[in-house]
């Protein structure tokens, strides 16, 4: 066929709209440019419950924000604190000592969206099999098991109070492990692995309530001060919009309703609320107090 001045500038004139149309979508954030919501969360449980807990909650948010919502579990707390930093999740759900932990990873910009109610008044529980251990005191001389080091809960705000009540678990204990999750705290104190450990109050409560924990053998013998702790966070570089539908959908969530609450069930929530930089402010102070911090 032949190719007339007016074909080819017609032709040049396309080739020259892809060109810029692909230079865009290059330039475009990767969750706006292919519609993709990346999702993570700290691994204080096993890889399967978080996957059962957030499937319902990630279908909302993708009915909500119109993208496609993927979960992906990661194999340590630093992991998502880095990856939330790199700009390779988009949202993710951390403890307080973790988020933290991102806000100084990506100096500062990293923002706090959301808290469960519970979050603003959380607490750690102390467990035991021993009959013969029945107060803080009579830790000394005991093994004992925390969750992952970065865990607020399981970790970070226990050691502080365990402190504050004149306990250093470096000296005083018999020995000090690391479960790396709540519920392996549990299975540690049952088997008699270590004679006491701490785990959050709600997967406490959540395992009690399955029956997946015997508690004629193992029983909470004190619990923390409320403390803040989890909540959901974005990257700052998120796009403004996206991030106020995020928020919205999150505090749009309503126990009343039939949709809504085995999502908020299974996030084991009241309900949302509005969270705030500040008030992770006495978990940043306590990290630095006990050196975790530089």
């Amino acid at each position: 066929m032949t190719s007339t001045p007016a074909r080819r500038s017609a032709l040049t004139r396309a080739l020259l709209c892809c060109a810029a149309l692909a230079s865009t979508l290059t330039c475009l954030p990767a969750a706006a440019a292919d519609k993709v919501l990346r999702v993570s969360a700290i691994p204080d449980e096993a890889p399967t419950e978080l996957q059962r807990k957030f499937a319902p909650l990630g279908d909302y948010l993708a009915a909500q924000t119109g993208m496609k919502v993927v979960f992906t579990p990661v194999s340590d707390y630093a992991a998502v604190v880095e990856s939330l930093a790199t700009g390779k999740l988009d949202l993710a759900w951390l403890g307080g000592f973790t988020y933290v932990q991102a806000k100084i990873r990506t100096h500062g910009t990293a923002i706090p969206l959301v808290q469960r109610e519970e979050d603003a008044r959380f607490t750690s529980k102390f467990i035991t099999a021993d009959p013969h251990i029945k107060a803080l005191a009579d830790l000394k001389g005991k093994s004992f098991a925390f969750g992952a080091p970065s865990s607020t809960s399981g970790s970070l705000m226990p050691r502080f109070y365990l402190q504050q009540a004149g306990i250093n678990p470096e000296n005083d204990f018999k020995n000090v492990a690391f479960s790396g999750a709540h519920d392996a705290t549990v299975a540690f104190v049952a088997s008699g692995k270590v004679e006491a450990g701490v785990l959050n109050a709600s997967v406490w409560e959540k395992l009690v309530e399955q029956k997946k924990v015997d508690t004629s053998k193992v029983r909470v013998f004190a619990t923390t001060p409320p403390y803040f702790d989890y909540n959901w966070t974005v990257r700052g570089d998120l796009d403004p919009a996206l991030v106020q539908k995020l928020k919205d959908a999150f505090l749009q969530l309503d126990p009343a309703n039939p949709q809504h609450k085995p999502i908020l069930e299974l996030q084991r929530a009241s309900r949302f609320i509005p969270t705030r930089m500040e008030n992770y402010e006495g978990i940043e102070k306590a990290a630095q107090s006990a050196g975790l911090l530089k």
